[in-house]
């Protein structure tokens, strides 16, 4: 089973919260993972969103999804 963007998110946090307060890392690497693991579960989300509509959809209505997504969250923000 394939995870969603939340439950990746939800782990690469945990693990580089782990890797901070053991001090495996530094302040300003676990910032810098942080803001990289929210643009990777946009990203992944934004995909997701895509794949359930298109998988129960036309063409046509693919194109909508994409522009739903956009109008919705912000396109590539």
């Amino acid at each position: 089973m394939r995870q969603t963007a939340v439950q990746w998110y939800a782990e690469r946090l945990y693990d580089l919260e782990m890797a901070y307060n053991q001090g495996v890392i530094k302040t300003n690497t676990y910032i810098k993972g942080k803001r990289e693991a929210v643009e990777q579960a946009k990203s992944m989300e934004k995909e997701q969103i895509k794949n359930a509509y298109a998988n129960g959809s036309n063409d046509r209505l693919k194109n909508r999804v994409i522009d739903y997504y956009n109008e919705t969250y912000g396109g590539n923000k």
